[in-house]
Formats: structure tokens, C-alpha cells, sequence
């Protein structure tokens, strides 16, 4: 490289922009590695499952984005730092695998919580997609697909969906074709 840069007649940075993010990628890693392997797991799943809701429109906005960022801090007590990588680390599995691994994650984040943590990701799940003033009825579908592979009961399902009802797609419809 330095031999192209010389040619060029460009003189030779003494650390680049890439080198720099790097280091701090490395550093978050590093941090990433120190959690508890039971809460890394956990962690992996729980926004691999946001994303996969979040992607179901196959477009993952920058509310969504952040909506999830600011969750896996709340819900995973983790530094902000952290959760931007877990939220991207998720993100990007979800598109390279989506298809083929949204089950087997989510029958693993089954196995590894309990009934309230279940439930408590639904709520996530629909305030991600509502973070953008609407919950599509492609997320709409996709959540409900989660809760059923979760062992949600339909009536826990819609309890957790009707505190988001304002934001739903195909309610706003039919409100519009009644006026």
C-alpha cells in the first residue's frame, strides 16, 4: 500500500478513519466477551427476533433502528455502546439468514425465558414496529407468527396488540374507508 501511495506522490497517513473504527470495534467486542455467556445468548436472540420483525417489510428504518438500540439497553441492561453492536450484529444476520434461522432462534430464546420475558419481547416486538407511526400488516402478521412459536395464547396476543391498535395499518384502512 505504501508503494502505491508513494507512486501517487500521496503521503502516507499515520492512522486512517478504518484503523480508528477498528480499534473500536475490537474494544466493543472485547466488552461483548465479558458478559455472561447465558446473557450474551439471550441478548443475540432477543434482538436477532427484533430485527427479524423490524426486516419483515423487508425495510428496516432508522426509528426502527434506534427503537431497537434503545430496548436492548433497557431490556438487556447493556451500555449503549453495546447495544448499537448487538442491534447491527443482529440486523445483519437477520438479512444474510433471516429466512432460515428466524424459527430456530426463536424456539432457542423459547427454551431459554420464561412466560413474562415471552411476553415482555411482544411488547417490544410492536413498539419497533410501531417506532415509525405504523405497524404494517406484514409486521402485523410476522409478530403474530412469533407469538405463536413462543407459546403465546391468541388472547395474550391481542391483549399486548390492542395497546398498539392506533398504530396499526389495516385498522387505519378500514377507519378510512368509514369516514
Amino acid at each position: 500500500m505504501k508503494l502505491i501511495r508513494d507512486w501517487l506522490g500521496q503521503p502516507s497517513p499515520t492512522r486512517t478513519a478504518s484503523e480508528s473504527e477498528s480499534e473500536t470495534i475490537r474494544e466493543i467486542t472485547r466488552k461483548l466477551d465479558q458478559l455472561p455467556v447465558e446473557q450474551a445468548r439471550y441478548m443475540a436472540a432477543f434482538a436477532y427476533i427484533l430485527g427479524r420483525v423490524a426486516h419483515a417489510d423487508l425495510d428496516i428504518s432508522e426509528e426502527e433502528t434506534r427503537a431497537m438500540e434503545e430496548i436492548v439497553v433497557r431490556e438487556g441492561e447493556l451500555s449503549p455502546d453495546l447495544a448499537i453492536i448487538v442491534v447491527q450484529m443482529a440486523k445483519s444476520q437477520n438479512l444474510l439468514f433471516g429466512g432460515t434461522e428466524n424459527y430456530l432462534v426463536t424456539r432457542e430464546f423459547k427454551k431459554m425465558s420464561t412466560q413474562e420475558q415471552r411476553k415482555q419481547l411482544l411488547h417490544c416486538l410492536f413498539a419497533v414496529s410501531s417506532s415509525d407511526d405504523s405497524i404494517s400488516v406484514v409486521e402485523d402478521n410476522e409478530i403474530r407468527q412469533v407469538s405463536k412459536e413462543l407459546g403465546i395464547t391468541h388472547s395474550e396476543f391481542i391483549s399486548i396488540r390492542s395497546s398498539f391498535r392506533e398504530y396499526l395499518a389495516v385498522l387505519r384502512k378500514s377507519e378510512q374507508k368509514a369516514d
